[in-house]
């Protein structure tokens, strides 16, 4: 079956797309619109500006999905009220419902990666156990005022569990966090509607643009020059996995510039490494120099290295923030092609035939690899902002429909995908594993300064494009 649906989508990120899709058009299912007395019973397609909505709205999927609650010492009470208590609640049926509703959602993706039934339904029984935990830790009222939030929580159980009982065999084929993430991603997009694009887009192209290829240009040239770095490729690789997106880019620019396969793994390995401690201080450090959050986000968006850490590290100053901290890193994740093309063009100018791997491996890189590498799943994000942008009438929806379809439905479906794709993260990373990393000179010397270079230039361009040249664009469109 899995050969099967690989013919059918050559990258896993049309699957992505489609299941976000399908999932998207489901939710809008339960939205309706509901006239009142006197009032047409039909939303005209086309509503005159000024003018107020002549439907109430009504979501027959509130309250579906689980939505756990604040507690102070008791942790059932985020899922059952006790008796007598100002407020009646059970999430039980809930959290049994979004078990299902995950389960099904994700099970296409376990058949694409070619898992057995066994493996994929335990697996996905334990992900959603422990992410049911980091959510109930998270509402703790303690806790929650010092914002620790829920993939903070799901990020530190899996790495407790990775680094102290050791991760089981059956669990291994379902730590499937990148895609997790792009499919909460394609769900964001109806969240970030259009209009929010347009206003970010501008800054976030020059944060991320003009900052990406000056940090990797010069991190090579300091490689080089400086630092007298043995192996070309991998000061190559290096310079790129840190200033563009980690994994993703390691991999492009690894095959880009023939770089050897323990080259292309110490650049992800020192990005696995650093990306889940910058993920943790970086908002932090917004949140005690007092940072304006937008701009810190912007600054996130810029500098961590994965698009789900980002929107992790996003999420803990706020929502706004999570939508700026992703959509500068989603501008930034188009630039994965595109830099893996020049350093293609580049490598077999300057370095020719000499600098094929130990492998062999030396083919030609056309203009093709920029669409090989493109991440599709942006396609599903900027798909739904359109969407539901421009075209909610397609599903009877009216905005205050769209709205009721984000709050209830698709934004706590994201936030389990993202809080199960941040338990597996933490199931992968084993910090013995990846300190052999830290043993390293110059290679981590590059990849520290690097890291720091970047961080300079994208928060001064950050300061100026978020906080200076568009804030008030920015702020205002906020408030909508």
């Amino acid at each position: 079956m899995s050969e099967t649906m690989r013919r059918w989508f050559p990258h896993e990120d049309w699957l992505i797309v489609l299941l976000g899709s399908v999932l998207l058009v489901l939710c809008t299912q339960f939205v309706w619109n509901k006239p009142g007395e006197g009032k047409p019973e039909k939303v005209p397609e086309k509503v005159p500006k000024n003018v107020p909505e002549k439907v109430t709205v009504e979501n027959l999927g509130k309250g579906k999905i689980a939505k756990l609650e604040q507690w102070v010492s008791d942790p059932t009470d985020a899922i059952f009220s006790k008796a007598g208590a100002k407020k009646s609640y059970n999430q039980g049926l809930p959290l049994a419902f979004t078990f299902c509703v995950v389960s099904v959602l994700i099970a296409p993706l376990a058949m694409y990666k070619g898992m057995a039934p066994r493996q994929y339904f335990t697996g996905v029984a334990v992900l959603f156990l422990l992410g049911t935990l980091a959510f109930i830790l998270a509402g703790q009222a303690v806790i929650k005022q010092y914002n620790f939030e829920y993939v903070l929580w799901a990020l530190m159980l899996g790495l407790l569990i990775s680094n102290t009982v050791g991760v089981p065999e059956f669990l291994r084929p379902m730590l499937i966090g990148d895609s997790l993430i792009k499919l909460g991603l394609v769900l964001f997009g109806a969240e970030v509607l259009f209009g929010k694009l347009i206003v970010l887009g501008v800054p976030g192209i020059f944060t991320s643009w003009l900052v990406t290829p000056v940090v990797l240009i010069s991190t090579y040239w300091f490689g080089q020059k400086v630092l007298k770095m043995e192996s070309p490729s991998l000061n190559m690789v290096i310079s790129a996995d840190m200033s563009v997106c980690g994994v993703s880019a390691a991999i492009a620019t690894g095959a880009a510039c023939r770089a050897k396969r323990e080259e292309v793994s110490y650049a992800i390995g020192v990005s696995l490494l650093f990306t889940a401690i910058m993920m943790v201080v970086q908002p932090w450090f917004v949140l005690w120099s007092g940072m304006d959050k937008i701009v810190g986000a912007a600054w996130m968006g810029g500098t961590i290295d994965s698009t789900g850490a980002v929107a992790a590290a996003g999420a803990v100053l706020g929502k706004e923030a999570e939508t700026v901290a992703s959509t500068v890193k989603m501008i930034q994740n188009v630039l994965i092609g595109v830099i893996a093309f020049g350093v293609a063009a580049y490598w077999s100018a300057r370095h020719g035939a000499e600098g094929a791997g130990a492998d062999g491996a030396g083919a030609k890189i056309g203009v093709g690899e920029i669409w090989k590498r493109f991440p599709k799943f942006v396609f599903g994000f900027i798909g739904a902002s359109l969407v539901f942008s421009f075209l909610p009438q397609w599903f009877g929806l009216t905005a205050s429909g769209v709205e009721t379809l984000t709050k209830d439905l698709t934004t706590p479906l994201r936030m389990w995908l993202f809080c199960l794709a941040f338990v597996a993260f933490g199931l992968e990373t084993n910090f013995r594993e990846l300190s052999k990393y830290l043993r390293e000179g110059k290679p981590l010397l590059l990849y520290l300064l690097g890291q720091a270079w970047s961080m300079l230039l994208s928060l001064a361009m950050a300061s100026l494009m978020f906080g200076y040249l568009y804030a008030d664009r920015i702020q205002e469109m906020m408030k909508k």
